[in-house]
């Protein structure tokens, strides 16, 4: 992709530092096999006019013996993509250590009010609880006696089964389970093939939910909902209540949401989801699959959009108006940016002063790295690093890189659906000639263009960071403030850094929307101006020279 005007300008230096010098020094300390491997997964975002961004190695596997940020594709399937889900009953066939992600984790919040029947089973933990019995001789029996007695203790409209690495390494068959418990039950009863094994990283997990959930549950209820602009939000989970903030700045501009896969979610919505309008993407790497699929199948198109960030927030309001057309709509949501914008104004001036020039560093999962600059960007704060711990090349470098990328073997162990219009509910939203004028007028169907060419140049872009290099990176830089997640969180503090949690937010949120930015200025002018973080060294540090005499002197 060519290089935007707006970013040539004088190469990027990483805090007076050369970047590569900076890419040499996190490679030294490994073996020349492991450097040269590392060495494609850290990439100096060096884009020459006219040309595209460099090409950098990721969704491979993370070397034996390196600590990474990774999840497995158990915790992708069930932990993210399924378990926001308020009303199935998410059932994990395994031991009960694998049922960590059988409970709620990520903070993912919902209204069960919404529903008639007010199911909520997020704050339930379902698991078979294989025994060594069950390893030795099977744990079929016991998987279908637990979703006997979660249909006789719940009554729920469906339940999932979930497969943890034991249950692939014996062979039960869920699948063939889960069929004849839907035939005696007459409920939804479907599979995932999700063993933590497959893939190379909770990636595959997100392919493998799509999937399934594409299979058995989206286009099974056909029934039109009212509203006159109807949207699915595609790869927003609400974490800390962000799908609620973002739904509310919807109704206030007139849209309607059919369904959210997956954050306060549930199973109607997904099977009525084909009834929208238009898709909407927030994390382009859990979710595209679904949406490719329903646009093969429904003729539904989708775009990119995010919500993190109150410009971004702006600018897709815009982008959703555009493709409709309507100039009520149009009228409408340029009145609820002008009145949501002042209070987001006055946060704002009172904390960019206090910001202004700070820097961050942010690796986290699916869009986040990405999306989160904005964030930072109005604080007037420099990303120096960032990177994803389970993207692909297009997270990164865009989907154009698409064809490119070799199938391997750990991306063939996920089942690759064969999807076909629908002789009956295909129903292209436009006629082809609308869609031609609306990319001509820049609107991006079926696109990404990737975090990589909206980074600055000579930035450092690190797919699947290490521990080794996460501390050489805050030793060298000692930036004031380092986003990840809750394994990496105590470990950044112990360096004196804040560290802002970006998969479930600790204790803060919402951050998505108008509301959510304003709550984000906050919490980082008080996390990066706490001085707290001056005192957090240990006394060795303090006083390195320790000294005695002898209890005769």
């Amino acid at each position: 992709m060519a290089k935007p005007a707006e970013h040539k300008e004088e190469k990027f230096k990483l805090d007076g530092l050369d970047p590569e010098k900076v890419k040499t020094e996190l490679l030294s300390t490994y073996p020349t096999k492991v450097a040269r491997k590392r060495a494609k997964q850290i990439i100096v975002n060096e884009i020459a006019p006219g040309e595209e961004v460099p090409v950098i190695q990721s969704n491979v596997r993370t070397v034996p013996g390196l600590m990474s940020q990774r999840g497995c594709c158990y915790a992708g399937c069930k932990g993210v993509v399924l378990g926001p889900t308020r009303d199935i009953v998410n059932i994990t066939h395994g031991p009960i250590g694998c049922g960590f992600y059988s409970w709620l984790t990520r903070r993912n919040q919902t209204d069960p009010s919404t529903t008639p029947d007010g199911h909520n089973f997020m704050t339930y933990c379902f698991s078979t609880d294989m025994q060594d019995e069950q390893i030795i001789f099977g744990g079929e029996k016991k998987l279908a006696q637990a979703i006997q007695e979660a249909y006789d203790n719940f009554h729920p409209k469906a339940i999932a089964v979930f497969a943890t690495c034991p249950v692939g390494l014996i062979g039960d068959d869920v699948h063939s389970v889960c069929k004849k418990m839907k035939e005696k039950l007459g409920i939804n009863v479907f599979g995932f093939s999700c063993e933590g094994y497959k893939g190379v990283s909770q990636s595959a997990g997100h392919h493998i939910a799509n999937n399934q959930i594409f299979k058995h549950v989206v286009g099974l209820d056909d029934t039109v909902r009212e509203g006159e602009f109807k949207l699915n939000l595609l790869g927003e989970y609400n974490i800390g209540g962000d799908a609620f903030e973002i739904e509310r700045i919807f109704e206030r501009c007139g849209l309607t949401t059919i369904s959210t896969f997956s954050g306060n979610s549930s199973i109607d919505g997904f099977a009525n989801a084909h009834t929208a309008d238009l898709n909407l993407i927030m994390c382009h790497r859990s979710i595209n699959y679904v949406a490719e699929m329903m646009e093969k199948k429904y003729g539904l198109p989708w775009i990119k959009i995010n919500f993190i960030g109150a410009k971004a927030t702006a600018k897709s309001l815009r982008k959703i108006a555009e493709y409709f057309g309507d100039q009520k709509l149009i009228d409408q949501v340029e009145k609820v940016i002008a009145e949501e914008m002042p209070r987001v104004e006055k946060a704002l001036s009172g904390i960019r002063p206090r910001t202004e020039g700070k820097r961050a560093m942010l690796f986290v999962g699916g869009s986040r790295a990405h999306h989160y600059q904005e964030l930072f960007a109005e604080l007037g704060m420099e990303t120096l690093s960032a990177g994803y711990e389970f993207a692909h090349r297009d997270d990164y470098e865009g989907r154009k890189v698409l064809p490119s990328i070799k199938v391997d073997s750990d991306s063939r162990n996920i089942e690759e659906l064969e999807v076909h219009p629908d002789p009956e509910k295909y129903n292209p939203r436009k006629s082809p000639e609308e869609m031609e004028r609306l990319r001509g007028e820049g609107m991006p169907f079926s696109d990404y263009r990737g975090m990589m060419p909206q980074m600055k140049e000579g930035s450092l872009v690190i797919d699947d960071i290490t521990q080794h290099e996460t501390d050489a990176m805050l030793e060298i830089f000692k930036p004031d403030i380092f986003c990840a997640g809750i394994k990496e969180k105590y470990t950044v503090q112990k360096h004196g850094i804040p560290m802002k949690q970006l998969h479930s937010y600790d204790y803060g949120g919402p951050y998505a929307g108008f509301i959510g930015a304003v709550n984000f200025y906050k919490d980082i002018d008080r996390m990066v101006n706490s001085k707290v973080w001056r005192y957090l060294k240990a006394p060795w540090q303090q006083n390195p020279e320790l000294s005695a005499t002898y209890a005769w002197e």
